[in-house]
């Protein structure tokens, strides 16, 4: 018998297995070890990709393996039952996910308003323009596709045109018309243009805002990748002190991403705004990532940021930029800002993470959220209240206050953990300080003369995940802080803006032959339980409240092509 399966053996040919190995904005990773394993966790053959992510792996027995990829800085990508042909070549292509995208679903910013189109974000798009690169599903660590369809390098146009209806967010009411394209060019470079027309709703001549906004990536050199964004908004629907209608926003953001051998991952950028409202303000904020893994599964990090919006180069995933807050106080037009500092420790527990982090915030200016129609005597009183100034929307009726800063520090924890192959959950608690009100129903000057500066702690689990062979996309966050706090405790980390329940829902439709293919609805729904709400008395005697996470509902139509 043992001659018999020798000689079975030796006439057997060899398989190998070979493929490319990318990160998850579509870089070719160099230096990454490929390992070839048995059921029984048998390292049977090895190799490293070369300056374009390719590797080959040879004169394997044929059978069953796992194919699996690691290097530093990345959570490992794995491929289990890999059937191995005699004589033939398997095509295994491996996406490598950063430890800090892993977890990318409870961003790093804040959630963006418009969210729903997250397809569109630069960390997604390589994968779209290859649409073999996400045949495993949603969360499409690798796959099996033949060499030739993922080394073509063909210049690539999609698209993609929605239809958004928004009630509450400030800014962006009223009906929209979205209309993105993404290229990608031979070079692997990308670029994306957005234009976003308000229509319908119009109130007393005022019309809703619009956008327009272009970005472009490219890579520099294999270890290095840039990102640029440049956009302009205009928001005639917004009003500030003494009746002064509209504001335009230029905003110039850009970033680069560098890799320092195995162990320091370094993101390195800021934003420029310049805004026209009743004068002309310049604000400029950068940001600095630094993250170092000495030995496997330990990560040691630094950031250090000064908007909220822009913290990390993830946080260009959206060409769509926010709002500013710009208002007249002190008869200068002043923005929201500040400066956020931590060091952070990171430990990977299987496929999930715990992380550890101290910070220390200095806030120059912050904003306060709030809803109801503020009027021009409302807004005109806040000028005697010291280092405070106001804007209000005519479209939603909220309205955003800028008040005086204060200084900070806090720990934050954060554990996060898959449930199944196409779920996680996340559990988030941070301590700090925030600002309350005073508890008195009073007139909006007086409610801004009595803030006070109080601690207070947060909580949040949130859940992403999507239901399979249905297509539905879930996600739901719900951030606990005492009811009376305006502010957000530790107002730089995760959904730092929005308190209490939010839910969102992505459903595609299929239905060939009747509905056109790539139609999709969601809806988002920020605060769904209206809590924190904190009432003041308008000029005219209405009440109006303060909230720490006003309610938004936002729901609409897309279709890709």
């Amino acid at each position: 018998m043992t001659l018999l399966a020798s000689a079975h053996i030796c006439a057997a040919q060899p398989a190998a297995v070979s493929g490319v190995v990318r990160d998850s904005a579509g870089t070719a990773q160099l230096g990454v070890l490929v390992q070839l394993l048995t059921p029984d966790a048998t390292v049977v053959g090895r190799a490293f990709t070369d300056i374009r992510g390719h590797y080959l792996v040879s004169n394997i027995l044929p059978g069953s393996y796992r194919v699996q990829a690691t290097v530093a800085l990345f959570a490992p990508a794995l491929k289990p039952n890999v059937t191995l042909r005699a004589g033939a070549r398997t095509v295994v292509n491996l996406t490598m996910t950063t430890l800090f995208d892993s977890t990318s679903w409870l961003p790093a910013e804040r959630r963006k308003a418009d969210e729903p189109s997250d397809d569109w974000t630069w960390t997604l798009r390589s994968a779209a323009n290859r649409p073999i690169l996400r045949m495993v599903g949603d969360d499409g660590d690798l796959v099996m596709v033949s060499s030739s369809a993922t080394e073509s390098h063909q210049p690539s146009v999609r698209g993609r045109a929605a239809f958004t209806s928004n009630d509450g967010e400030f800014g962006g009411g009223g009906i929209h018309n979205v209309l993105t394209m993404d290229r990608r060019e031979q070079d692997g470079s990308n670029v994306v243009l957005r234009a976003d027309t308000g229509t319908g709703r119009v109130q007393n001549g005022i019309a809703p805002s619009t956008t327009l906004a272009a970005g472009y990536e490219r890579q520099m050199g294999f270890a290095s990748t840039t990102r640029t964004v440049a956009s302009f908004q205009s928001h005639p629907e917004l009003i500030g002190a003494g009746g002064t209608a509209g504001m335009q926003a230029s905003e110039l953001a850009s970033a680069q991403r560098m890799k320092l051998g195995d162990l320091v991952d370094v993101e390195a950028g800021g934003v420029v705004y310049a805004v026209h409202t009743a004068g002309y303000a310049l604000s400029a904020q950068p940001f600095l990532r630094v993250m170092v893994e000495p030995t496997p599964g330990w990560i040691f990090g630094y950031r250090m940021a000064t908007s909220r919006e822009m913290q990390s180069y993830s946080g260009m995933d959206e060409v769509q930029p926010e709002t500013p807050v710009a208002a007249t106080v002190a008869g200068k037009i002043r923005l929201e800002r500040g400066r956020h500092q931590e060091v952070l420790v990171a430990r990977r527990l299987g496929h999930g993470e715990v992380q550890l982090a101290l910070y220390k915030d200095a806030l120059e200016s912050v904003a306060l959220a709030g809803v109801g129609d503020v009027g021009a005597a409302d807004l005109g009183a806040l000028s005697a209240v010291a280092n405070t100034g106001g804007v209000s929307d005519a479209l939603t009726g909220s309205f955003r206050m800028l008040t005086a800063g204060y200084q900070a520090e806090g720990v934050n924890m954060r554990l996060t953990q898959p449930l199944t192959s196409t779920a996680s959950v996340a559990v988030e608690y941070s301590t700090g300080r925030a600002l309350s009100g005073n508890g008195a129903v009073t007139s909006l000057a007086d409610t801004m003369k009595g803030l006070k500066l109080m601690k207070g702690q947060s909580a949040a689990v949130a859940l992403k995940g999507s239901v399979p062979g249905t297509g539905t996309k879930i996600r739901a966050v719900y951030r606990w802080q005492p009811h009376n706090l305006l502010t957000a405790v530790d107002p730089y980390r995760e959904f730092g803006d929005q308190a209490f329940l939010s839910v969102h829902l992505r459903q595609p439709f299929r239905w060939e032959g009747v509905l056109p293919p790539g139609l999709e609805a969601s809806v988002d729904i920020t605060n769904l339980l209206a809590q924190g709400y904190q009432p003041f008395l308008s000029a005219d005697g209405q009440t109006l409240y303060l909230a720490q996470s006003p309610r938004v509902l936002q729901a609409g139509l897309s279709i890709n092509f």
